[in-house]
């Protein structure tokens, strides 16, 4: 008995040794500590009249929904700067370890606001944001670092699937119908689809979709690939976004960035490139006449009678 108390106390100290050496020695190859940076919170946002983000804190994940219900949730200039400013929060919060992205109300989104948008585009610009943001869409630098779940129902179609796209981890509530229809309107998939549904899907999938406009199903995307799970209803795919996310929390963080590290390090470089391009060629269509006869048939209800010009 003796024996056996003496080597466990013996290898407690080896460990605590052990761990002291490999600090001191990660002390050393750093040279001195960096400055501390401020410490950034990612503050709860409750849902009120004005509020098209809404933020929920729940433990070390956090809970981000769409809130613009009365217009399927689509997404305008302000609310695309809030998701952008909530990502940098997220990414920058150490308290928080997993983002669930969802949406209130019978949808998660239809996409973009395309009246809300259409001036900015067409002349290059976004609003100027005052708080520092991380592309939620992962097009441009700097990336993120930290897992986000997203989770969907109803109807999830363009800039909507491709926050989808984006995520790490994809449910779908059994109602979702996905789209991206833009070629149908005189766009085209500016968002990142044209690279990652390809990616996820395979060439033959992705174009079925997106040249054609049709939409698809849960059980669609989960046979391409795109879904890894399906809930019943919407509220049972958010409690399994939860859970997922809750299970990510619960493994060692610096484990968690290096394997999203290592995972952009193979698939980043040979879509960069791609990319880079999408929002000069978005903004190039909405300058032509097709765009103009898509929304001038939208309107009118009726089908658009495109020329190519």
């Amino acid at each position: 008995m003796q024996d056996t108390s003496s080597r466990l106390v013996g290898r407690r100290a080896l460990l605590k040794g052990t761990a002291m050496l490999a600090v001191a020695a990660t002390a050393r190859a750093q040279g001195q500590a960096p400055p501390a940076e401020p410490a950034t919170t990612l503050a709860d946002v409750p849902v009120g009249p004005s509020v098209t983000l809404t933020v929920e804190r729940r433990g070390d994940i956090v809970l981000v929904g769409l809130n613009r219900p009365f217009i399927q949730n689509r997404i305008d200039p302000p609310t695309r700067a809030r998701l952008a400013a909530t990502f940098y929060q997220y990414e920058h919060d150490a308290s928080l370890r997993a983002l669930v992205l969802f949406g209130h109300g019978e949808h998660f989104s239809r996409g973009i606001d395309v009246d809300a948008s259409q001036a900015g585009i067409i002349a290059g610009q976004r609003p100027a944001s005052t708080a520092p943001t991380l592309d939620p869409l992962g097009n441009s630098q700097p990336h993120r670092s930290k897992p986000v779940v997203t989770v969907v129902h109803g109807d999830t179609w363009n800039l909507g699937h491709e926050m989808y796209l984006a995520s790490d981890v994809r449910v779908a509530a059994a109602n979702t119908r996905f789209g991206q229809d833009e070629n149908t309107h005189g766009r085209f998939p500016g968002g990142g689809a044209t690279v990652r549904f390809v990616r996820e899907a395979g060439w033959g999938n992705a174009m079925r979709y997106m040249l054609t406009g049709d939409h698809w199903s849960a059980d669609e995307s989960f046979r391409m690939g795109i879904t890894q799970q399906i809930g019943a209803t919407p509220d049972a795919a958010l409690e399994t976004g939860i859970a997922i996310a809750r299970k990510i929390a619960a493994c060692a963080p610096l484990s968690i960035k290096a394997t999203l590290s290592s995972a952009h390090q193979y698939v980043d470089p040979g879509e960069a490139d791609a990319l880079s391009k999408l929002g000069a060629q978005y903004a190039a269509l909405y300058r032509t006449e097709d765009f103009i006869e898509g929304r001038r048939a939208e309107a009118e209800g009726r089908p658009p009678k495109y020329q190519g010009k």
